[in-house]
């Protein structure tokens, strides 16, 4: 199967000899992050420093003049990636005969909540999530969509991963997370994630709900697990937790507000990239007019998704079925456990991507020296291709049995 690795610009850029590193391992296609959320990320190998500190979500690239007056618009990197950062490394890889799709990163932003409060998710007790951007906002909706279109088709790009398109909630990696002392299971991160700010209470009203008694009963529902009952539950506690907490007539109101939000903005997103791949972008890898690549093939858009359309996070919940029938494919986490993979087996049309993502730097509990069999295990549930997160933060060793399943995969 074709492998593709993540990559971040910072771990090309002043090193002339990571280019010919990553063909050397195997790699010919490289996805480029080009929006990215704050990070604190190791270099292990780059010969000016060891540790890049992303101190706020940016574009690695200079912002177009579409954003000019606007509000909100994307930040600029600052000295991590300062420039076209991105532009300078897609260079540099496709000299080295490596293939560049993009990695944007949509709905995971906290400046741009810090900056504008009012995008953000609120939870049931008024708490805003900054890192959340509401994707029911219109504002933000089309702040999201014209990032995607601008972000995903870049110069030498040939196709583009579309990361958080779709909520994002409670669970987050965000600075010194203090967060885990209650055991809220999957039905309480659910309840919340859920937003209540005045985009989606307008939702719950037209789904029937009052939004203020909506609220008193998600505040209810979670008290039981503050006071520790939750504790000792399996995390996979499935929908129907979330209707014995919530009932089941709220339970289905809200996640049908939420999944039509989030549907929506993904087609819109999508749509947007593609309009943008045949306008020719900004320069991207496509022939003038035409959305196609000069190797003949469709600017590809492929989103990071979850199989279980209310879950939040990176890789947005999404209904197999449907999102194969609006983006070329999708991106699923697999480390550990490759079945989220069978609901997207055999959905969409021939040519559909069903790429496992496999961590591959064991210090982030990745297993590298089990890639070939975690490869072959992903095929027979049908993934079409891997993603190897993440080349850039793997140590040598990591990379030197990367190198061996690659070989032993081609």
């Amino acid at each position: 199967m074709k492998a593709a690795a993540f990559l971040y610009p910072w771990d090309v850029v002043g090193d002339p000899d990571a280019p010919a590193r990553l063909a050397g391992l195997g790699i010919r296609q490289v996805t480029l992050a080009s929006a990215y959320h704050s990070t604190r990320a190791l270099t292990p190998r780059h010969p000016r420093h060891r540790v890049v500190t992303a101190a706020h979500a940016a574009v690695l690239y200079p912002p177009g003049d579409r954003w000019r007056g606007r509000e909100p618009r994307p930040c600029a990197a600052g000295e991590w990636a300062p420039g076209d950062a991105y532009g300078e490394a897609a260079r540099a890889l496709a000299d080295a005969g490596i293939e560049v799709h993009s990695w944007v990163v949509l709905a995971h932003n906290s400046r741009l909540g810090e900056e504008y409060p009012q995008t953000s998710v609120v939870n049931a007790y008024g708490d805003r999530y900054p890192w959340a951007p509401c994707i029911a906002g219109p504002a933000t909706r089309t702040y999201l969509v014209d990032l995607a279109a601008e972000a995903a088709v870049r110069p030498g790009t040939h196709g583009t991963e579309l990361e958080s398109c779709g909520w994002y909630g409670l669970a987050h990696l965000h600075a010194h997370d203090k967060i885990g002392g209650v055991s809220l299971g999957e039905a309480g991160q659910y309840l919340m994630s859920l937003c209540f700010c005045a985009a989606c209470r307008q939702g719950y009203a037209a789904q029937g709900l009052d939004p203020d008694e909506l609220a008193v009963a998600v505040r209810g529902a979670l008290e039981p697990l503050w006071r520790g009952a939750g504790e000792g539950e399996a995390e996979s506690e499935g929908w129907a937790a979330v209707e014995e907490l919530l009932g089941s007539e709220r339970a289905a109101s809200t996640r049908a507000w939420r999944e039509g939000s989030a549907r929506t903005l993904q087609e819109a997103a999508v749509a947007a990239v593609r309009a943008a791949a045949a306008e020719g972008g900004t320069g991207a890898a496509v022939k003038g007019g035409t959305g196609v690549t000069a190797e003949g093939r469709p600017f590809q858009v492929l989103l990071h998704a979850d199989p279980v359309s209310y879950h939040c996070g990176a890789n947005a919940g999404v209904d197999p079925a449907h999102i194969l029938t609006v983006a070329d494919g999708v991106v699923v986490p697999c480390t550990g456990d490759p079945r989220l993979l069978t609901p997207f087996a055999g959905q969409g049309g021939d040519g559909a991507v069903l790429a496992a993502n496999l961590t591959v730097v064991s210090g982030m509990g990745g297993s590298p020296g089990t890639l070939a069999a975690d490869a072959a295990r992903a095929a027979q549930l049908g993934a079409t291709e891997l993603r190897l997160y993440h080349a850039g933060l793997a140590s040598d060793h990591d990379l030197a049995l990367v190198k061996d399943a690659l070989s032993r995969t081609e």
